[in-house]
């Protein structure tokens, strides 16, 4: 049907730490009270994938032991998920989605695995300072109340190209030093909140009004 929106989730089978798939219900629950019917399609190990062929990506967290596994096979959609990014489409990453858009991270044991290497970031876990509880930090689409569960702390490598989703009011956010939580790029998101992060109605609504104007895009494209 015309008026489906498409939702790639990748790795929901594996990626789906502290009910992440939690915003993307919340997400379907909006558009359909928009009038939209939603499609969501697992992306997971050995599948095809073409970014374009959805109106909105979604990225949830996992552990080291998932993110792992899904190190290798996700490379393979580095240059869909990069086009789809550079082209101002709407993405959401959770914690180790959103660390998997940078260079590398570390892991507890001290191994590094190579992320996509699309945006200008790095992660370095430290196991001995967990950054846990309750977060509080202001947006451009106004507060946001979430939790944070994390030991891997990210740096921006690129200040100018990449830019904080939220300023830190409690809480940790990208790590201890910076006040910072979170990266916007463009249309791409990404954030250490769970809870889900979408419970806050102010980002799921900008969200979802955006996944909206790529899915008429989409089909404007087709005709």
């Amino acid at each position: 049907m015309s008026d489906t929106i498409k939702i790639a989730y990748l790795y929901e089978d594996l990626m789906n730490t502290y009910g992440d798939s939690g915003d993307v219900k919340i997400l379907c629950f909006l558009l359909k009270e928009k009038g939209y019917d939603t499609q969501v399609d697992n992306i997971s190990l050995d599948m095809k994938f073409n970014a374009f062929d959805y109106d909105f990506l979604f990225f949830g967290g996992g552990q080291d032991f998932e993110q792992s596994v899904i190190a290798g096979d996700l490379r393979r959609h580095r240059e869909t998920i990069k086009d789809y990014i550079e082209d101002d489409k709407p993405m959401l990453c959770i914690c180790g989605g959103y660390q998997f858009l940078g260079k590398y991270y570390e892991t507890s044991g001290g191994k590094t695995i190579q992320g996509l290497d699309i945006l200008p970031l790095h992660t370095i876990f430290k196991a001995d300072s967990r950054m846990i509880g309750d977060t509080e930090y202001k947006t451009e689409w106004g507060t946001v109340k979430a939790f944070e569960n994390h030991s891997g702390r990210t740096y921006f490598d690129d200040k100018k190209k990449l830019k904080p989703f939220g300023v830190m009011v409690q809480g940790y956010g990208n790590n201890p030093d910076d006040k910072q939580e979170g990266m916007r790029y463009k249309n791409t998101i990404g954030s250490y909140s769970h809870g889900p992060i979408l419970k806050n109605e102010n980002v799921a609504k900008a969200i979802a009004d955006k996944i909206i104007t790529s899915h008429k895009e989409r089909l404007a494209q087709k005709n």
